[in-house]
């Protein structure tokens, strides 16, 4: 239930800053450590609220009937702190460096009761409010809810009233900030009438200590009260079984496969010598299996055009999402924020559309493309377009519910602005190089104008077993991690460990190849020569297996609930199932076109 009004304006209004705020991303508690004189004021930023089980689902702090300035003024953010629904205004706090105080007076307020049900409501709901000081966040719930007893039953509601903030420092600088209620005692929302007004007197204390910590990088993880789980420890589990499916897989092609390959090279070739010292008839007549094919297994596919485009596209999600991973692992993003990373994103995003026009163009007009303008269009538009309707609808439902996740329209017309000066330009760019460059598809064996007729193939090579198959295995490879990334994007949980995470990645990539060989080798051994789609199918369907996934999650593994975030999960998972497609469906097809040029090429043909 949204129990918080339409947000109030924000200053990001001028372009230079955006497109500086683009470039640096700083994200809080990184960088901007201010230095303080004895009694130098610090400011102390509100920010957002909302349900402490939807982290996608928040609102500016001011939505709430609580103590506000009568001008509100805010402070200019950076891309990263913008897409990750942040919305600072200065607030009403008095704090000074190094100077405690006692139980000082915020403002007195007198509550409607329509203004004390919508705080009811927010408490009810496990709403959060987060505070900024110097870069550093605190959060703390906005009231105390108490639920006790079948027989008599009691609901009790409370809203926090004072607060205590608790600052560390060493030298001239904030290392720690937290806030606390532990010796209060809520202020009973319970038992108003519909015509009273509640008066309320807010106010805070604030208590300063020195700490031998000299950077707050040094401070032990968790030891900030704790109030959202810091770290995910260590899951070897995880790590066990996609190693014991990736040498399984792994031995499966390099010893099996290989071995019932040599014998087929063989048999072929000597069946070849034989038939040409012999009858001189076409080998065609008399045999069977991959070798037959092979006057077909090179022709080239229906809808080319969008299978360049898959492949193109696939590419660049393939070399974003290394990027990502490599430059986490250099430490380049604050583990604790995720506005940095959604700004690298954003960023690789664009400059990487060249590798996606070079992929797509390059091939096309290898496999006889003659359309790349039409080709380049649709590479462009195969993720932007789904990802802006998507992104429509979700934004839409977090600006009518008044969420601090609706991008402003500035930030829109700069995303806007970069996707058409970078992103669209260097897929074109890409694309007449690929174009330019590509040399003839030099197949290793000859395709005849005829196409052959394929036999009626066996249940269990149709292409939805091969799907259910090849997007099965890879999922099962990276269940258990996925579990953790689903909690750190919808969850409140801390991901560190991107060395796992790149190992991870590696393993569905390698299982990934070796499916897609696998079953394009029983494709072609059934004489069924389509396996330029099939190949793309069968293990792109990973990305359905993550979406189902997700649904799994979402109804058993989270507490989620509501319109807004119910709307932005499964927008967003969507978006990642298909993304996952476009990478996997890529590396599978090129594992399987390398796979059966080195069949043909050692198969002895006239």
């Amino acid at each position: 239930m949204t129990v918080l009004g339409h947000p109030r304006s924000w200053s990001c209004r001028w372009w230079p800053l955006l497109l500086l705020l683009l470039l640096t991303g700083r994200e809080p508690g990184v960088e901007g450590v201010t230095h303080y004189k004895a009694g130098d004021p610090v400011i102390l930023y509100v920010n957002k609220v909302g349900p402490y089980h939807n982290p996608q689902e928040t609102y500016h702090y001011y939505q709430l009937p609580v103590c506000c300035p009568e001008k509100i003024r805010h402070k200019s953010l950076s891309l990263g702190e913008v897409l990750d629904g942040d919305r600072m205004a200065e607030s009403l706090y008095e704090i000074r460096f190094r100077e405690n105080v006692e139980k000082r007076v915020l403002c007195h307020m007198q509550l409607s009761s329509a203004q004390v049900e919508q705080l009811r409501q927010a408490i009810e709901e496990l709403y959060y409010f987060e505070f900024v000081v110097d870069d550093l966040p605190i959060r703390g719930f906005v009231g105390y809810m108490e639920e006790s007893g079948f027989l008599p039953h009691s609901h009790k509601i409370g809203l926090w009233t004072h607060l205590d903030f608790h600052l560390e420092f060493h030298g001239d600088r904030i290392i720690f900030a937290n806030v606390s209620v532990r010796d209060v005692k809520p202020h009973s929302l319970d038992g108003l009438r519909p015509d009273e007004f509640l008066g309320l007197t807010h106010t805070y204390s604030v208590r300063w200590s020195e700490t031998s910590v000299e950077r707050r990088s040094d401070r032990r993880r968790g030891d900030d009260g704790g109030f959202f789980p810091r770290t995910l420890e260590i899951h070897w589990l995880s790590i066990i079984n996609s190693m014991v499916l990736v040498f399984l897989l792994v031995g499966f092609v390099a010893v099996i496969l290989m071995r019932v390959l040599r014998n087929d090279l063989a048999r072929y070739n000597l069946d070849e010598e034989t038939t040409s010292a012999g009858s001189g008839d076409d080998f065609d007549q008399s045999d069977n299996g991959w070798k037959i094919i092979h006057t077909d297994v090179f022709r080239f596919p229906p809808y080319r055009g969008l299978l360049c485009a898959v492949l193109g596209v696939g590419a660049q999600f393939l070399a974003l999402g290394t990027g990502i991973i490599v430059m986490a692992l250099l430490g380049m993003f604050n583990v604790h924020r995720h506005g940095a990373i959604n700004s690298a994103a954003i960023l690789l995003y664009a400059l990487t559309c060249c590798i996606s026009g070079y992929v797509s163009s390059h091939f096309y007009r290898q496999i006889g493309g003659e359309r790349w303008v039409w080709n380049i269009i649709l590479t462009t538009s195969l993720f932007s377009v789904p990802f802006f309707l998507t992104w429509s609808v979700v934004n839409s439902v977090h600006w009518a519910n008044g969420s601090t996740q609706a991008l402003p329209a500035t930030t829109i017309l700069l995303l806007l602005t970069v996707w058409l000066l970078v992103g669209f330009p260097l897929t074109v760019i890409g694309g007449i190089f690929g174009k330019n460059n590509a040399s003839p598809f030099d197949a290793p064996c000859r395709t005849k104008n005829i196409a052959r007729e394929i036999p009626p193939q066996p249940w269990y090579k149709s292409t939805l077993v091969h799907m259910t198959v090849g997007g099965f295995l890879p999922f099962s490879a990276i269940s258990v991690e996925l579990y953790y990334i689903f909690a750190t994007v919808w969850g409140r949980e801390q991901y560190t460990l991107y060395g796992i995470l790149f190992f991870v990645f590696a393993i569905l990539l390698s299982v990934g190849a070796c499916i897609s060989i696998a079953l394009t080798y029983f494709q072609l051994s059934g004489e069924d020569y389509r396996w330029w789609w099939r190949s793309v199918l069968s293990v792109g369907s990973t990305g359905l297996f993550i979406f189902l996934y997700s649904v799994f999650y979402y109804a058993r593994r989270s507490n989620m609930s509501g319109t807004v975030q119910t709307v932005e999960f499964f927008g967003y998972s969507l978006l990642t199932g298909y993304v996952f497609f476009l990478m996997l469906g890529t590396i599978s097809f090129f594992s399987s076109l390398k796979f059966i040029r080195y069949i043909y090429v050692n198969l002895k043909m006239d």
